[in-house]
């Protein structure tokens, strides 16, 4: 079974530029407005600033990006009540606006990771080849991408984000 993948889409970014919105086009993700509690099980909650990063042992079902503006990211994130939140690990940005920068994703790069490290690599190409610069993402993050993938637990994730921080 395949997770299924939600995007809050706060309204904050350019609608040309807007990945979740071009995601939504396609009906490869499902956008809602108004923040909602996250209570599933099985679901997790994309949060930059949580302390723990995504990793295979998770059990996701369902997947919560949010898109908003990165300055405003604290505000929108603290309207969640979410049971699970994990962040990325260490990724660069392939993005025309933040490429090369770690950690400043957009969402289809942060729904595209998450999938990958999940274990839904295929999935993971589908959302990004949308996008002229999507191709990029997966090269430019191949190795870690396919480390954090092949990690099983949380330590074993951290241990690897080390290691590449610290070059």
């Amino acid at each position: 079974m395949s997770t299924r993948l939600y995007v809050f889409h706060a309204g904050q970014c350019d609608p040309k530029k807007c990945t979740a919105k071009k995601l939504a086009k396609f009906h490869l993700v499902t956008l809602f407005s108004t923040p909602r509690p996250l209570w599933g099980s099985h679901t997790v909650l994309l949060d930059p600033s949580a302390p723990a990063p995504l990793c295979r042992a998770d059990v996701v079902t369902t997947l919560v990006a949010v898109d908003c503006s990165w300055k405003q990211r604290e505000r929108v994130f603290e309207s969640f009540r979410a049971r699970t939140r994990r962040r990325l690990p260490y990724l660069l940005a392939a993005n025309p606006v933040n490429y090369g920068r770690p950690f400043e994703l957009t969402t289809v790069e942060a729904l595209a990771a998450a999938l990958y490290v999940l274990g839904e690599s295929r999935r993971a190409r589908e959302l990004l080849n949308k996008f002229k610069w999507g191709s990029t993402f997966l090269n430019l993050n191949a190795a870690p991408l396919d480390e954090y993938a092949g990690a099983n637990t949380v330590s074993d994730v951290l241990a690897l984000e080390r290691a590449y921080i610290e070059g």
